[in-house]
Formats: structure tokens, C-alpha cells, sequence
């Protein structure tokens, strides 16, 4: 029998393990609006600056089924007290790094004691509350995780303008001890049930090999051109191999590292393809948009951070509303509904054209928000539906490793769209240029009657120009995206109606609800 904590334990304990989890997933989302001060600080280039954030997200998913074994393996507390030590390491190897290769293997990491912290701490947490009360310890890690996930990019911002971006990595190694210790000291009299259960090796190092090298061929693509250096196609074999190797062998053994087994039932293959797709959208454009505002149009990190804050309105309170909503409604009407919002949403900011039109920003983000808060309830019901409950713990897993993957991949995907469309709309805008010749002689008579010479008006035209195609690139990737959410709406009918007594069923006991919004 299970001896819960009372009272200020009680208490403690439930902040102790909330603020560890938004720990990790603040340093997803406020490093995002520090990438270009990293990149300066380092003397990287920006795209070398991005491998620092989707790695680490990259590891924070193959992590986090790793977690889970250990959790059941080792014991929950052992689990997330020695994950957060190896957290406050990481960062302190991190804000110390003096070079590239160093502080990247330190972010690795760091995302690496993340991900494993994750299932311990939510598997404390739930554990400790009796059976009536998962709702509301479901209710606590869901703050915790959206809370970081929405004021991270503006705190980040803040905190890379005001103090440097090193001290993000400074500040966690106290926070991080500091958890570690006391839930320590709170459950180190507790006896931990522990199952033998082997892990699978091959399958663990070839999902791993197989993703890196996935990202790592992404994450080169545009500095390398593809493939015309023979580095890329040794890579990318070796990469189809992995992948060869780590399907086969969930396929061939009984309890493989990631259940892909599960994706032979219909309505989990068509939820787990529109969340990977929708995240991986969401994720790429929230980056791209982040970094662009200040490399491109001159934003600080602050106050381009700041653009993501509208979100927050809305986020949490229809989350909340769906939870209750979805046990009621066939979930394809509510995922169908959210990803047409998004798709809105897409279309919209696709007319983005003043780099200094703050303001037009504000209800685009406001409705991404709300469609935000209603994705991964409706898609989460969708996946689980007809599965068998005991099959509910790997498929969770399952999902929540491949979306954050997903969400990596995104943030490299859509800078390869930028890479290729701002330089040609660009070279549309010199042609122009050239062949209008009225509007290149008004432009020469403003430089001219503003004072400054052919040459430095030459270079201000070039310069506008730059930031203009940096603009239209822009919105080629959000109205890309809205067709592809468009796209989505539409393919989550490829599944099977949901009926709102199993999906009241599936869910008694709470814990596939914590695990929806898992990482955001």
C-alpha cells in the first residue's frame, strides 16, 4: 500500500515536480528567441546556432521511452533525482562551453536528463494523488506544461537581452539541485517497486541512429547543397539502414524499444500521421518566425518572444474545455475544427508585409492559440480509440516520442523553405527593378534628395530588398502551411467515428490525459 505525502509535503512535492517538468520544457521554448544571440556568442552561423535547439529536441524524444523503462526498471524518484543531477551538469557544461562541438554534445545532453525526467516525474506525481483526485494532478502538470511552453519565448528573450543567453544554462543548475534534493528528501524512506524487464539495445541504438541521422541530413542539407557533396548520400544511406534495422526489429521482437506494431490499427495510424504533421508545421513556423523577426526585421529577442505571448489567452482554457467536450463528440468534428483554425490562422499571417506592423500579429496568434489548445485532446482521443487500455502506456510513448521528433524535423524543414524562397523573391525584386526603369529612377531620386551618394543608396535598396524577400519568404512558409493544415482537416475523416462512452472509459484513470500535451 502506497503511503501518500500529507499536507506541506504534499504541497512541496506537487511544486517540486511541476517545476521540474516546465524546467525542461522551458529550455525548449525560450532558447528558441535566444538562437540568434547563441549564434553571435559563438561565432556560428545561424543555421549551425538551429542544430543547438533541434537536437536537443531531437534527444528529449528518444529519451523519453528510455525514461519510461527506467521508471519501471529502477523506480520513479531514482529515476528523475539522478535525471535532474544530470540536468544541472549538462547546463553547467553548457554556459561553460568555450566552443561549438562542446556546447552542442552539452545541449545533447541536457536533452537527454530531460527526456528521461519527463515519465519519472509524471509518473510520481499522478501516483500520488488517490483515484478521485487524477483530475486534478492532471489539472497541475498541465499548467506546468503549457505555462513554460507559452511565456518561454518572452522571458528568454528577456533574459538574452538583459543578462546573456549563458545565464539561462546558470540558472538551471541551481533550480535543478535544488529539486533533485528535496524530492530526495521527501521520498528517500520509500520502498520502489522495480519489474525486470530487459531493454532493447538494437532497437534503442538503432531508433537513435536512425532519427540523428535523419536530422543531421536535414540539418546540413542547405549549408552543404544536398547532394552534391558525397558526405550527404553516405549519410542518408546510412540513415535508411538504421531505419531498416530499427523497423525490423520492433517488428520481430516482443518488447521493442518503440511499438510500432501499433500503427496497423487504423484510427491510431491517422491520429499519430496528423499530430507528427501538425506539430511538425506548428513547431517549424513558431522558429522560423522567432529567429527572422530578429536576424531580418530587427526585432530584440524580447520583444520578437514577445509576438507568441497572445497564444497564452487562449492555450489553456479551451484545452481545459475540450477535455470535458471530447468525451461527448466524435473527435474527428474537433480535430477536424482545430486544424481548419490553423490553416485560418496560416493564410492569415501569410499577408504579413510591414516589418514593423507589431500590432497585425496580435489576432492571428490569438486564434493559433485557440486552435493550439484544441489539437492534442481531439487527436489523443482519436489515436487511443479501440485500443486496448493496457496497449494506452506504448502508444503514449509512441506518440509522444515521434511528435516531438516531428516538431524538430519541422524547425529544419522550414528553414530550408526560407532558404529557397526568400533568394528568389529577391531576384524578382532586381528584375523589377531593372526592367521598371521609372520606379529605379524615383528610388534614385530619393537617395539622391535624401542626401546620400549612388553607391550607399545602392546598398540601402539592397538591403530593403533583402528584408523584403526575407517577408515574402516568410509567408510562402505560413501559406505553404496552411495548405497543409487545410490537408489535415480533411484526412482525420480517414478514420473511424469515436464514441463518447469508450473514450469516456479509456480515459478513468487520468493518466492519457497528462500525457496529451506532454513536451509541447
Amino acid at each position: 500500500m502506497l503511503r501518500r505525502l500529507r499536507g506541506w509535503r504534499f504541497g512541496l512535492f506537487n511544486a517540486c515536480l511541476g517545476l521540474a517538468h516546465a524546467l525542461v520544457i522551458f529550455n525548449a521554448g525560450a532558447y528558441i528567441a535566444m538562437l540568434p544571440r547563441v549564434a553571435g556568442g559563438l561565432g556560428i552561423a545561424p543555421s549551425e546556432a538551429t542544430w543547438t535547439q533541434t537536437d536537443y529536441m531531437m534527444a528529449l524524444a528518444l529519451a523519453y521511452p528510455l525514461g519510461a523503462w527506467l521508471v519501471r526498471r529502477v523506480g520513479d524518484y531514482r529515476v528523475l533525482v539522478t535525471a535532474l543531477v544530470g540536468f544541472a551538469v549538462a547546463s553547467w557544461l553548457c554556459a561553460a562551453a568555450d566552443g561549438y562541438a562542446r556546447y552542442l554534445a552539452a545541449r545533447i545532453l541536457l536533452g537527454v536528463c530531460g527526456g528521461i525526467s519527463l515519465p519519472a516525474g509524471q509518473t510520481l506525481l499522478l501516483n500520488e494523488y488517490p483515484a478521485r483526485g487524477k483530475s486534478v494532478g492532471v489539472g497541475v502538470w498541465s499548467v506546468f506544461t503549457l505555462t513554460p511552453f507559452s511565456l518561454g519565448p518572452p522571458i528568454g528573450g528577456w533574459i538574452a537581452d538583459e543578462w546573456g543567453w549563458r545565464c539561462l544554462f546558470w540558472a538551471n543548475v541551481p533550480i535543478a539541485l535544488s529539486i533533485a534534493g528535496l524530492v530526495a528528501a521527501l521520498l528517500y524512506q520509500r520502498k520502489v517497486a522495480v519489474a525486470r524487464l530487459r531493454l532493447d539495445g538494437l532497437g534503442l541504438a538503432s531508433c537513435v541512429t536512425a532519427w540523428f541521422g535523419l536530422q543531421t541530413l536535414l540539418n546540413r542539407g542547405n549549408d552543404v547543397d544536398w547532394w552534391r557533396a558525397d558526405s550527404q548520400i553516405v549519410l542518408a544511406l546510412a540513415t535508411l539502414l538504421a531505419f531498416a534495422v530499427w523497423i525490423g526489429r520492433a517488428r520481430s521482437t516482443c518488447r521493442p524499444y518503440l511499438e510500432l506494431r501499433l500503427l496497423t490499427h487504423r484510427n491510431f495510424a491517422v491520429g499519430l500521421t496528423v499530430l507528427c504533421a501538425g506539430f511538425l508545421g506548428f513547431q517549424g513556423l513558431l522558429s522560423l518566425l522567432i529567429v527572422q523577426l530578429q536576424l531580418n526585421l530587427g526585432y530584440s529577442s524580447w520583444l520578437a518572444g514577445l509576438v507568441f505571448l497572445p497564444m497564452a489567452v487562449f492555450a489553456k482554457p479551451v484545452a481545459a474545455v475540450m477535455h470535458e467536450i471530447v468525451k461527448r463528440v466524435d473527435a474527428r468534428w474537433l480535430a477536424s475544427l482545430s486544424l481548419a483554425g490553423f490553416s485560418v490562422c496560416y493564410f492569415w499571417l501569410s499577408r504579413f508585409d510591414d516589418s514593423a506592423a507589431f500590432a497585425t500579429l496580435l489576432w492571428p496568434k490569438l486564434l493559433e492559440g485557440a486552435c493550439l489548445g484544441g489539437f492534442f485532446v481531439p487527436l489523443t482521443a482519436l489515436m487511443l480509440h479501440d485500443l486496448p487500455a493496457r496497449r494506452h502506456a506504448a502508444a503514449l510513448e509512441l506518440a509522444g516520442a515521434l511528435r516531438i521528433a516531428a516538431g524538430a524535423i519541422g524547425i529544419t524543414v522550414q528553414g530550408c523553405v526560407l532558404y529557397r524562397r526568400a533568394p528568389l523573391h529577391a531576384v524578382h525584386y532586381a528584375e523589377w527593378m531593372v526592367t521598371d526603369s521609372v520606379a529605379a529612377e524615383r528610388a534614385a531620386s530619393w537617395w539622391r534628395s535624401a542626401g546620400y551618394t549612388d553607391d550607399q543608396g545602392l546598398a540601402r535598396l539592397a538591403k530593403a530588398a533583402g528584408r523584403q524577400a526575407a517577408i515574402q519568404g516568410i509567408n510562402d512558409a505560413f501559406w505553404l502551411a496552411g495548405c497543409g493544415f487545410a490537408i489535415l482537416a480533411a484526412l482525420v475523416w480517414l478514420a473511424r467515428p469515436t464514441r463518447a462512452r469508450s473514450a469516456l472509459a479509456d480515459w478513468r484513470d487520468g493518466r492519457e490525459e497528462a500525457v496529451i500535451e506532454e513536451g509541447a
